[in-house]
């Protein structure tokens, strides 16, 4: 199967390798920090961010003076991460034991919220919830009750710094109460949309642990290799995927939502076809609920349906909470569950049908085929996507730019990426003849670039100024003496004070009709007008609206990433299919130095001052500082050094346009 892009790792075994404790690398990271009172884990799927959690609890239970710890989970099929596991066989201190009347993630039992409440009046000291069941129980007993625990949310990037968002409200109001303690753990630090995890006063009392994909997939023993390949189809998907779904491996099928141009609107009649693809189901194992499906070769593979909700649904989920070996299930098909949390490290394709806007989703689905497994070499992230209506030049540049989102976001960086929207042809899987649009639309003769989440305008006002006046009010902001001031000085002022403060200041003032709505809907649309220009290095201040981009610290503007990754298109069904140049660990390397590159203020001056330092760095390590250090001094020279790698670039470029 051909990729869309193929990263090679070293396979050092050094990310499974465990210490004296039981811990393995990104463990043994995250315990070094265990005595902060709030822990944010950013770290890929099968790095051990749940046995982390386990280590780091059970200090604070026997050391740090916390009586209980709640497990917060986003969904029940997640909670089995956090069983019952024996620790001390490898040396750790102490063993996490959850009573399994205390695991409220367990089929079962309507009166969560009481039972929840039952724990914290008993004397047992661990429990796992969903995020649904932490919300209730926090609303019925309040934050005082959580004083003296330690609350640890899981997938992180389900909580919000918007007021509406129910969960990012418990997590400030622990915070605001001072006593408890939080570990927020993740594997993709962002959303997809405007609103940021936490917001910045609250983020920076965080202690932050940081592990990225390349870390842990260079120090795998077995997987080598991790494809990613987007394929365009014209007619029907159920037809097209006969050629990217392989029987033979082990598969996650996240088949397209019913309302996407891909679906075709009966769901069950898709996984019917898929089943007809691979094989005669000739049973129904009661035990699990998969299907037992005679493939052509005559061998038997079990299939699970997620897509049935009926009432062998919770058989197959309990199945699939206990799945010990590598012949258990062998093809999974689901609709919006195995996405994220979701535990076979035995899946070596992921393959997901329909247009993902969502960054977050990309990123939590690869994540389903990224863990390490005796005899599996390669895993692959497939997605087929209906051709769009333009022309082939256009979506090779959407699709580099995908490309480079997905390589920033696999180094833990939140993303701010363009988002190409086509229209699909008229024959896309279209039942009844009818055109229909899906959530990718092309209009005119430009890329309409949005970014999903933002706030639409709610009003004719605020659509009027958003539509015809954008650059007018845009050269007004980065006019304004204060913007202008926090260009110049980007140590001095912190990047939401200019987003939050200086920028609506001056919306108002040129707009003094404006509601506190529309003034929000406007100031969305400044930052991510200003967030798709072209960056300059440039020090004059009329072009501090690319300099204003660069000082979003949590943001990647793709655009200063200058890196083809393309290097053919190939006919695929009556399609084609875009692949990409091979992305090598080096590669990942430099991509990340060059993200640094976008988010520090570096001298020249303090960068050859450095130089002797980040040598002697190098000779007595043996490796040079790393960008995720929790050491302050260690990330600076990391920064130095990306800083000098990126000026001999610079001039080795210069001269070869010279000569």
């Amino acid at each position: 199967m051909p990729d869309f892009v193929k990263v090679q790792y070293a396979r050092t075994g050094e990310s499974q390798k465990t210490d004296r404790f039981g811990m393995r690398a990104m463990q043994a990271r995250a315990f070094d920090a265990r005595n902060s009172q709030y822990l944010l884990v950013k770290a890929p799927p099968a790095s051990g961010k749940s046995r982390a959690l386990m280590f780091i609890a059970l200090d604070k239970l026997e050391n740090q003076g916390i009586g209980k710890v709640i497990v917060a989970v986003p969904e029940r099929s997640i909670g089995s991460s956090f069983k019952s596991t024996k620790l001390t066989a490898d040396g750790f201190f102490a063993d996490w034991t959850v009573e399994p009347k205390w695991n409220l993630t367990d089929a079962g039992g309507a009166q969560k919220t009481k039972a929840f409440s039952d724990f914290m009046a008993s004397g047992d000291r661990i429990l796992v919830c969903t995020h649904a069941t932490l919300r209730f129980a926090f609303e019925q007993l309040g934050a005082a009750a959580f004083g003296s625990s330690l609350i640890a949310i899981d997938e992180f990037h389900h909580a919000s710094s918007d007021e509406n968002s129910r969960l990012g409200e418990v997590v400030r109001a622990l915070m605001d109460g001072g006593k408890a303690h939080l570990v927020a753990m993740t594997g993709s630090y962002f959303r997809g949309d405007t609103a940021p995890v936490l917001r910045p006063e609250d983020e920076a009392r965080f202690n932050r642990v940081t592990y990225t994909y390349y870390e842990q997939l260079n120090g795998y023993r077995d997987l080598k290799t991790l494809g990613i390949g987007y394929h365009f189809y014209r007619g029907r998907y159920v037809e097209a995927i006969n050629e990217i779904l392989d029987p033979a491996l082990k598969t996650i099928v996240h088949i397209p939502s019913v309302r996407s141009a891909e679906s075709t609107a009966d769901k069950y009649t898709e996984v019917d076809r898929i089943l007809d693809h691979l094989g005669t189901v000739e049973d129904k194992d009661p035990a699990t609920g998969f299907f037992l499906v005679r493939r052509a070769d005559g061998k038997i593979i079990k299939v699970a349906d997620l897509v049935d909700d009926g009432p062998d649904r919770e058989t197959v989920m309990t199945a699939l909470r206990d799945l010990k070996n590598r012949d258990d299930v062998d093809i999974i098909i689901a609709l919006g569950m195995a996405k994220e949390g979701f535990d076979w490290i035995w899946c070596e394709h992921a393959l997901t049908v329909g247009y993902r806007g969502s960054l977050t989703e990309i990123i939590q689905i690869i994540g389903r085929a990224t863990r390490d497994a005796a005899g599996k070499t390669h895993a692959q992230f497939t997605n087929l996507i209906a051709e769009p209506d333009a022309s082939e030049e256009r979506v090779t540049d959407a699709v580099n730019n995908m490309l480079k989102a997905i390589a920033c976001s696999l180094l833990m960086e939140q993303v701010l990426a363009p988002n190409f929207k086509f229209r699909t042809k008229d024959d896309a899987d279209e039942l009844d003849g009818t055109r229909r649009e899906s959530s990718i639309d092309y209009t005119g003769e430009d890329s309409v670039i949005s970014i999903r989440g933002f706030a639409e305008p709610s009003t004719a006002r605020s659509r009027q100024i958003i539509d015809s006046d954008l650059a007018d009010l845009s050269a007004a902001i980065f006019q304004d003496e204060s913007v202008l001031r926090a260009a110049m000085n980007p140590d001095d002022y912190a990047p939401e004070v200019v987003n939050q403060v200086f920028i609506p200041k001056v919306i108002a003032r040129q707009y003094p009709d404006l509601t506190e709505t529309e003034i929000e809907e406007i100031r969305q649309a400044v930052v991510a007008n200003a967030a798709f220009k072209s960056p300059s290095v440039d020090l004059d201040p009329q072009k501090a609206d690319a300099r204003f981009v660069r000082m979003a610290e949590r943001l990647i503007n793709i655009d200063e990433i200058s890196i083809d990754l393309i290097e053919s298109i190939n006919p695929f069904q009556r399609a084609y299919e875009i692949l990409s140049k091979s992305v090598t660990a080096d590669v990942l390397k430099t991509i990340h130095g060059a993200i640094a590159m976008t988010k520090v203020a570096m001298s020249e001056e303090e960068a050859i001052a450095l130089y002797p330092r980040i040598k002697a760095f190098k000779d007595e390590r043996g490796a040079e500082p790393a960008l995720t250090s929790l050491n302050p001094l260690e990330r600076r020279m990391a920064e130095a050094l990306a800083w000098l790698r990126e000026a001999k670039r610079r001039k080795m470029a210069a001269d070869a346009a010279g000569a």
